[in-house]
């Protein structure tokens, strides 16, 4: 017996796909009067209507300010140029906040990392080829040439960098590879402990999935040892990833109640399930322009 726990989803931004006008906004910085009337004038004053709005405080005082809005500009290309500057000016200089605008139909380029598992990176290649992620699935890359077959069928270039003794040198190579090509780093179960020399020179976000027993049940056979101590919960979690390996900020999770008569196997397959499910959210969600990573939290916004 299993129950998925009942969350709020982030509502899609309706017919924003594929259209050349819509952008979206992401402003972000310490909190203080005027800043949703500064974002709209300037957004306003160079022609732009707003679709929608989403903001968030973390105090009455003192607090620091998120906002993601989604905003249609005809002729977003050419007049993209000013708009930021305008941004800049009137939001960076005088307000002190830092903001980013991207343009909706260009999807983020993705790069997923993989070993032998194939729940999770074979989900986001069906999540992607059905129209549920608006990515562009540059590669898989994986240290072992086991899911090869299954990826290529989704025309998906995969290669296999293998990953022995000398890290650094298949890093590298990583490196090569994802240099100006990706947006982000997806970790599909990826059972590689990236170096923090990667991840600073690798340059764009990485986002890991895994059980959510940590820091309890860590190394090998987590499932094993949780049927062992009687869990009653089986969950996943979807984190960036830092140097601190899994305690990075977090931009998912989710749980399913299981029972005493489940073996391991089974906890194992529900955990695999989860983990699909939260993987698919984060990188979803990320790649809307939904989180920003605040400290060692996220912001996660629902429109």
């Amino acid at each position: 017996m299993s129950a998925t726990a009942q969350v709020d989803r982030p509502r899609p931004d309706s017919g924003t796909r594929g259209n050349a006008n819509v952008g979206r906004l992401v402003v972000e910085g310490q909190d203080r009067p005027g800043i949703v009337s500064a974002v709209s004038a300037v957004l306003t004053g160079q022609g732009a209507n707003i679709l929608s709005l989403d903001q968030y405080s973390s105090g009455a005082s003192a607090g620091f300010f998120f906002q993601r809005t989604v905003f249609d500009l005809p002729d977003f290309a050419a007049r993209r140029p000013a708009l930021e500057s305008a941004l800049a000016a009137q939001i960076g200089d005088e307000l002190g906040l830092a903001f980013r605008v991207h343009q909706v139909c260009k999807p983020k380029r993705v790069a997923i990392f993989a070993s032998r598992a194939d729940h999770c990176v074979l989900d986001l290649l069906w999540r992607h080829r059905r129209g549920e992620l608006d990515i562009d699935v540059v590669c898989v890359i994986s240290n072992h040439p086991d899911l090869a077959d299954d990826v290529r069928q989704f025309s998906v270039p995969y290669l296999h960098v293998p990953v022995g003794s000398d890290k650094r040198s298949a890093e590298q190579e990583h490196l090569k590879l994802l240099r100006g090509n990706v947006d982000l780093v997806v970790l599909a179960r990826y059972m590689q402990i990236l170096s923090e020399e990667f991840l600073d020179e690798v340059g764009v976000p990485v986002i890991n999935i895994h059980h959510s027993f940590l820091p309890a049940f860590i190394g090998a056979a987590p499932y094993k040892k949780a049927k062992e101590r009687g869990v009653k919960l089986v969950g996943a979690t979807a984190h960036y990833v830092t140097k601190d390996l899994d305690e990075g900020p977090i931009i998912e999770q989710d749980v399913v109640r299981v029972t005493h008569a489940e073996t391991a196997a089974e906890l194992a397959q529900h955990g695999a399930d989860v983990e699909r499910l939260v993987l698919a959210r984060a990188v979803k969600w990320h790649c809307e322009d939904r989180v920003i990573r605040h400290g060692n939290q996220t912001v996660v916004f629902s429109r």
